[in-house]
């Protein structure tokens, strides 16, 4: 007990509530299991989609995917000599934060935007079937009616504006289907624009994610073998930084010989 009281104060005392004891740097990782980790690190790369070359790599302390989108973008883009670059990801790197950054950018983001209400779950209606009218700034629920907006409050530093009209929804028969409460209300991010227009270029790419595994899982699978699906070997940031610098290295080296041969890799080497 005196030895986990000192361990609690340990704990409070780290910024992120987190205390390893075998590696001070590593973290616990949330894993595809409900309530399991892993603690280690979190490793990003970026793939480039003609070659499958790992093009920009970062190893992060942090569990979640949520705020590394433009910086890993930024890392791709400059490396490939190009201006404008379209970017896939998965749901877990969906922030609008890090959308809007992508989109000042020039980078055009694809990423599914994750379902966390729980109204569809319930059989009820969800944000999505409710349209945004810009020329009016009202929503348009699923039975017509319109919601104005009402108030704008500040969250966590962002702007949200409110939509509702109690009136329409105290009469409304699709309400079961919509809401507990006395009337729906919508809220919209002040930036909300570039999510809208995100997920239009989702709708249209509907392959978007297909063609994000084919990429991304192709080089950390390949990794991954040739490590024997095990734990890396070195302990502390900038020694995992290193050890996956070379893995990355060996794999793009490998695959440059795979696509041009070793006689051209060789020449431009020494060029």
């Amino acid at each position: 007990m005196a030895m986990l009281t000192v361990m609690e104060a340990e704990v409070e005392a780290s910024p992120d509530g987190q205390v390893s004891l075998t590696d001070p740097d590593a973290r616990s990782m949330a894993t595809s299991g409900r309530g399991s980790g892993i603690v280690g690190y979190n490793v990003q790369s970026a793939v480039e989609g003609e070659h499958h070359l790992i093009v920009a790599h970062e190893v992060v302390m942090t569990g979640s995917d949520r705020q590394q989108l433009a910086k890993m973008a930024v890392q791709a883009r400059d490396p490939m000599g190009v201006e404008m670059l379209d970017v896939l990801a998965d749901r877990g790197y969906f922030s609008g934060e890090e959308i809007l950054g992508c989109e000042a950018l020039g980078v055009t983001p694809f990423v599914p935007k994750p379902l966390t209400s729980g109204a569809k779950a319930d059989g009820r209606f969800g944000k999505q079937d409710f349209d945004y009218l810009p020329d009016q700034d009202v929503y348009r629920c699923p039975s017509g009616a319109l919601l104005p907006h009402h108030m704008t409050t500040t969250e966590r530093g962002q702007k949200i504006h409110r939509y509702w009209d109690r009136a329409s929804c105290t009469n409304c028969r699709l309400k079961p289907q919509c809401t507990r409460s006395v009337e729906r209300r919508m809220q919209r991010w002040e930036h909300e624009a570039v999510v809208d227009a995100l997920q239009t270029r989702m709708d249209l790419r509907p392959c978007a994610m297909r063609e994000r595994r084919s990429l991304v899982k192709h080089p950390f699978g390949t990794i991954k073998a040739w490590m024997g699906h095990t734990h890396f070997l070195m302990k502390r940031i900038p020694n995992v930084k290193t050890e996956i610098s070379l893995h990355i290295l060996t794999y793009n080296m490998k695959r440059v010989m795979a696509v041009l041969g070793p006689k051209p890799l060789m020449e431009a080497i020494r060029a």
